[in-house]
């Protein structure tokens, strides 16, 4: 869920720290993405009969029971696999971050979440029994839950992909609270499929908290206020109300000693602390084996066995699939145009910010330019990423706090 109203919010009260880009603007750029929502996307596909998307290389699936079984066993799988090369085929680095051991504030949250799978199957059963296709397909959206083997089976297509953990420029995921737990940018619609044509949002902290005039703990009160997963929030309080409260009174704290408590009911041993200190010291799961990850050429014999033999998939599609892979890597490799420049200050010359913009008009001797010399760096030849050792804590050094909670990087 994230935190109820928040990019109405911003859009209304922060509308600079916010824009839409293109999806190729991402070109080069090493991208978190939250691995578990965009699995929950690939699993609620449910309905488009006889599109690739949901066929197999048997391509027979018409009946809405088989339509149930498809979603969980298949669609993650093929979700990940053609979502991937598209990212790779625009030369954008993905990073997959699973989730962790959820923590024990969000057990309420997700007792909620349980009850209502448990309402939705009974529906679902109502609906098969009656055969109303449009009650199917509703309470089948309702009953999806990422599992276990879901992950893993991701992880290990990955893995096969040759799909690396390293330093990210920004976190995509569909729930905001990844700008609550630090994500300093954040992309939304970054996992929609191409057919939608929606344009990636992206949200910088920064110009959040500028537009906002708030600190970044009166972003998080704020967030808590406005509804999280974490704790229950003040019936009667949304987002407006709670921009207000905090505009006015500057945390949680004073809000409870001035709100008044006969119109706003606050939940018994509301544990609104906690939620805080959540989202300021999320807790990550970092394996030491996965410290030295590399990226690599994709294992063709192992991508075939397991999407082809072990799970159905058509053989030439796949194989088709894997060139992709392969030319999009080369095609990343070559990174993005301002990483072929690194300017050098010359240390005899004091540098003149005016007389220094226009020094890529032209590829003059270096000697020639008083002011400022320019170096090529990876301009005979495309830097090989294969052979770098990018270390999994270099995460940190862009994002400066932890991507997610309990996140664990299971590559």
């Amino acid at each position: 869920m994230g935190i109820k109203g928040l990019t109405k919010l911003l859009a209304d009260n922060a509308p600079k720290s916010m824009k839409e880009n293109k999806f190729e603007s991402y070109f080069g750029r090493k991208i978190a993405i939250d691995a578990s929502m965009s699995i929950y996307q690939f699993l609620i596909v449910v309905g488009r009969i006889g599109t690739e998307t949901l066929t197999n290389e048997a391509g027979e699936v018409t009946r809405h029971v088989v339509i149930i079984i498809i979603c969980y066993y298949f669609n993650h799988l093929q979700g990940m696999f053609s979502r991937t090369i598209r990212l790779l085929e625009a030369g954008i680095k993905p990073v997959y971050v699973f989730d962790g051991k959820p923590p024990d504030l969000k057990k309420q949250e997700l007792a909620k979440r349980y009850s209502k799978r448990a309402e939705a199957t009974e529906g679902l059963t109502e609906a098969i029994e009656a055969d109303n296709k449009e009650d199917i397909e509703k309470f089948s959206k309702r009953t999806v839950k990422v599992t276990k083997q879901h992950n893993d089976d991701c992880k290990r297509l990955l893995r096969l992909m040759g799909v690396p953990v390293v330093e990210v420029y920004a976190v995509a995921s569909e729930d905001m609270d990844s700008l609550t737990f630090g994500a300093k940018k954040f992309l939304r619609h970054l996992m929609d499929p191409s057919s939608k044509k929606v344009p990636v949002m992206e949200f910088e902290i920064e110009k959040i908290l500028e537009g906002l005039n708030m600190t970044m703990d009166q972003f998080i009160d704020l967030c808590i206020l406005s509804g999280c997963d974490y704790c229950e929030s003040i019936r009667g309080i949304g987002g407006i109300s709670a921009l207000k409260l905090i505009r006015q009174h500057g945390s949680i704290e004073n809000i409870l000693e001035n709100i008044n408590k006969e119109r706003y009911q606050i939940p018994d041993d509301w544990p609104y602390q906690e939620a805080r200190r959540l989202f300021k010291e999320p807790t990550v799961l970092i394996e030491e084996e996965e410290l030295n990850l590399k990226w690599s050429a994709p294992d063709e014999e192992g991508l075939i066995s397991f999407l082809v033999n072990e799970n159905g998939f058509n053989n030439d599609r796949v194989t088709k699939a894997i060139e992709k892979i392969k030319a999009a890597k080369n095609k990343s490799s070559q990174g993005r145009l301002e990483s072929f420049f690194k300017p050098t200050a010359n240390p005899s010359v004091p540098i003149k910010r005016k007389e220094s913009k226009c020094m890529l008009r032209s590829f003059k001797p270096a000697t020639e330019h008083k002011i400022l010399s320019l170096q090529l760096s990876n301009w005979s030849r495309p830097m090989v990423l294969g052979k770098l050792s990018l270390p999994i804590y270099n995460l940190g050094s862009n994002l400066s706090v932890p991507l997610s909670k309990g996140v664990c990087f299971g590559f």
